[in-house]
C-alpha cells in the first residue's frame, strides 16, 4: 500500500526538529531502522546555522579525475531529474573516484540551479567550494572542501548510492541538517513530530534536575526514575 503523499504542514513538523532528535524517534516509531538508515561518517557543514533541510532524494554518482564525453543533453536530463515531483527535492551524491573529492561539482553556479529548480540542498561524499557566493539557504554537506572542480561530472543518476554510511534511493525523504542526515520511511513520516515530543519531554525532566540548585546524584537518580514513568 502507498503511503498517502505528506503535506507541507506534515513537511513543517520535521523541519522543527534537528536531525538527532529525528533519529531518536524513529527508535520508537521504526525500531528496525535503529543502527541504519543515516550518515555514519563525518561531513564538513560550513553552514550550521542554517535550520534543518526535509526533502525527497534524488541521487547521482560523479567522478571528476579524468575527463569524460558528457554533453549538454546529459546536464540538462540531469536537472529535469531534479525538478521532477515530489519536492521539494535533496540532491545524494555518491564521489565513485578513488580519491573522494577531487573536483568539486557543487559551488556558485550548481547551487544556484538546484534552488531555482526545487532543490533545498546536497549531501555528498565529493566536495564543495565558493562557499560565501553559493545560494543563499542552500545546505551544504560534504565529504571536503575544496578549491576546484577538476573534470567534474554526473556518471549517472537515479540509482541507489552510498553516502557515508547511508544507503539512498529516488524519492527517499531526508532529513539533514549540520549533523548529517537520516531517512525517514514515509509510512512512519506523520509520527515522527508526536513520538520526538515524548522523548524531548522525558529528557526536559532529566536536565531540569541536572540545572537546578544542588543538583547531585540522589535528584538525578529521582529524575531518571521519574522520567522512565513518563507517558
Amino acid at each position: 500500500m502507498t503511503a498517502k503523499p505528506l503535506t507541507e504542514a506534515d513537511l513543517d513538523a520535521l523541519r522543527a526538529l534537528d536531525t538527532p532528535t529525528v533519529c531518536n524517534a524513529l527508535e520508537i516509531v521504526a525500531p528496525e531502522r535503529r543502527a541504519i538508515g543515516f550518515t555514519t561518517a563525518p561531513l564538513v557543514c560550513p553552514r550550521p546555522e542554517l535550520p534543518p533541510i526535509v526533502g525527497y532524494a534524488r541521487t547521482a554518482r560523479q567522478r571528476s579525475i579524468r575527463p569524460a564525453q558528457v554533453g549538454a543533453a546529459e546536464r540538462i536530463a540531469y536537472y529535469e531529474y531534479i525538478a521532477e515531483a515530489p519536492g521539494p527535492t535533496i540532491v545524494i551524491i555518491e564521489d565513485i573516484d578513488t580519491q573522494t573529492g577531487y573536483g568539486a561539482f557543487w559551488g556558485e553556479v550548481n547551487s544556484n540551479i538546484h534552488k531555482a529548480i526545487g532543490c533545498l540542498g546536497v549531501v555528498t561524499s565529493g566536495s564543495i567550494r565558493d562557499i560565501p557566493d553559493c545560494a543563499e539557504g542552500f545546505q551544504l554537506l560534504a565529504g571536503n572542501i575544496g578549491p576546484s572542480h577538476a573534470h567534474v561530472h554526473i556518471v549517472d543518476f537515479g540509482t541507489p548510492v552510498n553516502v557515508h554510511g547511508m544507503d539512498v534511493e529516488t524519492n527517499d525523504l531526508v532529513h539533514a541538517d549540520q549533523h548529517g542526515a537520516v531517512i525517514i520511511p514515509i509510512e512512519v513520516a506523520r509520527d515522527v513530530p508526536a513520538a520526538a515530543q515524548k522523548i524531548i519531554d522525558r529528557e526536559a525532566i532529566v536536565l531540569e534536575a541536572c540545572k537546578a540548585p544542588g543538583a547531585g546524584i540522589e535528584s538525578i537518580k529521582a529524575a531518571i526514575a521519574k522520567a522512565a514513568e513518563y507517558h
